[in-house]
């Protein structure tokens, strides 16, 4: 797919890997539709957009837990450009916390964003993706293939997130739809800080070396070269593919080998 004028939605677009494929699909000459909560920072980074790369972008205030919200972002959509060639499902938030620590709701309010937020949005925008045999893209993650410790409700969101996408591209094998599934590793973002502890407050630090992580820009144009290349899943780093290959063969070498590495974080939460 040649990007060029194509119409791209983004949700979680004002911070971390969201900010970073808006500004990357930019450069390959798309239009966007950027949707986030936080609509003040959403615009500016419309119209920043806008005036370095000569294509045009509009912000709409987007809480993907909100059902209503979803539909609203793909019909501003339609308004503006008419038609809509790529969903990326990019918002997304985390936590640290045990399951015995947690409140229910901490894991009700990751699997309202991650998987609830990725369903209202691609419900909406389906029918006109068919139309323009487009793509839908989930921002999974490796956490969507090996359960996490302490991250209990992300990791469940994102293995929803992995089935639906997987049914949803069985379904669409003959409709010229591409779904697309991309799994980063731990990515350099704001998501550890805004990570939700058992509290449901936000952490506000990250436990990970940050340094050693993708950044959210690498990031990005793998998952632009993926839209392009209309790929099936990307797993973007050497540790991701080796724990799907370990998954598969060695599951209780696996859960040994993540339990010695999440253990590894400042301030551990295992024993």
């Amino acid at each position: 797919m040649n990007l060029a004028n194509k119409v791209i939605v983004i949700t979680g677009a004002s911070s971390g890997i969201g900010k970073s494929l808006a500004i990357e699909f930019a450069k390959r000459g798309a239009n966007l539709v950027l949707g986030a909560r936080h609509f003040v920072n959403l615009c500016t980074i419309a119209q920043q957009i806008e005036q370095q790369y000569n294509i045009r972008a509009i912000a709409v205030q987007c809480d993907v837990t909100i059902e209503e919200d979803c539909d609203l972002l793909i019909k501003q959509a339609l308004i503006t450009f008419d038609h809509i060639d790529v969903l990326i499902n990019n918002a997304g938030i985390s936590m640290r916390a045990l399951f015995n620590d947690s409140s229910v709701k901490v894991l009700k309010s990751v699997m309202d964003v991650n998987f609830w937020g990725a369903v209202y949005c691609t419900k909406y925008a389906l029918p006109h993706i068919l139309k323009a045999q487009g793509s839908v893209v989930g921002v999974s993650s490796i956490a969507g293939y090996k359960g996490l410790p302490g991250r209990t409700g992300y990791s469940a969101s994102k293995f929803a997130m992995n089935g639906f996408l997987d049914a949803l591209r069985i379904e669409n094998l003959k409709t010229g739809v591409h779904v697309m599934t991309a799994c980063p590793g731990f990515t350099a973002s704001n998501i550890r800080n805004t990570a939700l502890d058992k509290n449901g407050q936000e952490q506000r630090e990250s436990t990970l070396n940050e340094q050693s992580m993708m950044t959210s820009e690498e990031v990005a144009q793998i998952i632009a070269n993926g839209v392009e290349n209309r790929s099936r899943t990307l797993i973007m780093t050497g540790e991701g593919k080796l724990t799907v290959l370990i998954g598969k063969f060695f599951p209780g070498l696996l859960d040994k080998l993540v339990y010695n590495k999440m253990k590894k974080e400042r301030n551990s939460l295992l024993k």
